[in-house]
């Protein structure tokens, strides 16, 4: 079993790495580790990233069409521009949730901004959601110039260790990273253990 990980060794560890705006864009490169350690489950969610969007993104229309206009980059499945790896550093960062795993529960929900980083642990670049119920950390891949492949877990409430990549399946989380501005990027995590359809988690410099 994969072991579970401190929170604040965590949060040393990406406060040690985030000191640099400009040090991970400038060193990503195509990268392949992510298919060696993949769990079939999230095989799955990322080969059926875009069914995702089909069946979340109407459900959520329907539910607040002002706010999926209003922010047509963010809500665009095919907005990808170049440079995606993010800066290290903090960022706030906002989670909308489309569509709804079961009757009865919203088809679209804005969480409030919270406070996020982008840093290193060893030699790979980290994400972590820092505040808030549902916080995931995991590892990005850089796949192509165009899209950052992340693997990671998610941490409940007041939990205190962050769980290994692959050691709960309901927790896992597999989705990509896109630049989707100048100095604006999104993280979309498809089919969502919980609650959603699809989860798109934006991300700004603080």
């Amino acid at each position: 079993m994969k072991p579970a990980f401190p929170l604040i060794a965590v949060a040393v560890a990406l406060s040690l790495a985030g000191c640099s705006r400009g040090g991970l864009a400038g060193e990503a490169g195509p990268e392949t580790r992510w298919r060696q350690v993949t769990t079939a489950q999230d095989r799955d969610r990322l080969r059926d990233w875009r069914k995702a969007w089909v069946e979340a993104l109407p459900a959520a229309r329907t539910a607040d069409n002002g706010v999926i206009a209003s922010e047509r980059a963010l809500f665009e499945p095919d907005q990808a521009m170049p440079n995606a790896m993010p800066p290290a550093g903090d960022y706030r960062c906002r989670t909308f949730k489309l569509g709804a795993k079961r009757p009865g529960l919203r088809t679209f929900y804005a969480q409030p901004w919270s406070r996020c980083r982008i840093g290193r642990q060893g030699d790979m670049p980290v994400f972590a959601k820092l505040e808030g119920t549902q916080r995931p950390y995991g590892t990005l891949y850089a796949e192509t110039d165009a899209r950052v492949i992340f693997l990671g877990a998610l941490e409940l409430g007041d939990e205190t260790t962050t769980l290994a990549y692959g050691q709960d399946a309901k927790r896992d989380m597999a989705g990509y990273v896109e630049r989707i501005g100048v100095g604006r990027w999104r993280l979309v995590l498809p089919w969502p253990s919980f609650e959603s359809q699809l989860d798109v988690i934006e991300l700004v410099p603080a």
